[in-house]
């Protein structure tokens, strides 16, 4: 007699649903157009959030994702997560934003390490990283990557011969030896 297979997987699906909107019909071409549609939310918020604007090709808003929701003064975010709508929106390239409830405008060193790997990524991907923009406690101020000149979009060299790629030392060991 035969046994019946117990085993179950789920099937599960992806799909992009809108929520209430934030209107833009205008090109976010510098961080105080960013500023100016989504700046007064995210400075109402006691903790901080982080935020993906995905655009057009003309840098026209498609839609804005709320990402990941932190703490105080820490928000995690995964390049997973912020590539989703982005991806699930044929988006051309994107816009990360967070507030710093303190009102401390200064990318911590999370902040800068994210957004290098993010423009890596992005660059891989085959999606712009526009700017990472930070707002303040009372969105008077804000600071943006890209205006600070901390934002270039790396050129990544692809190739074919596996042997040729050059990755950071830390991810090779070498036999026998551990990392």
């Amino acid at each position: 007699m035969a046994k019946k297979n117990e085993f179950k997987l789920d099937v599960v699906s992806v799909r992009l649903v809108k929520d209430a909107p934030i209107y833009s019909e205008r090109p976010f071409n510098s961080p105080y157009e960013v500023v100016s549609v989504l700046g007064d939310s995210m400075c109402e918020l006691d903790r901080e959030v982080v935020c993906v604007v995905n655009l057009k090709s003309d840098l026209t808003p498609i839609n804005v994702h709320f990402a990941s929701m932190g703490s105080l003064n820490e928000a995690m975010a995964h390049p997973r997560e912020l590539f989703k709508s982005s991806i699930l929106s044929n988006a051309a390239s994107m816009i990360i934003v967070h507030c710093h409830p303190s009102g401390n405008l200064l990318p911590s060193k999370a902040d800068t390490m994210l957004t290098d790997k993010m423009n890596k990524l992005c660059d891989l991907m085959g999606i712009n990283l526009t700017d990472h923009v930070i707002v303040g406690a009372d969105n008077r101020e804000f600071f943006s990557f890209k205006e600070k000149g901390l934002l270039s979009n790396p050129k990544v060299i692809l190739t074919n011969d596996y042997k040729l790629l050059d990755f950071p030392s830390p991810m090779i060991a070498e036999r026998g030896k551990a990392r």
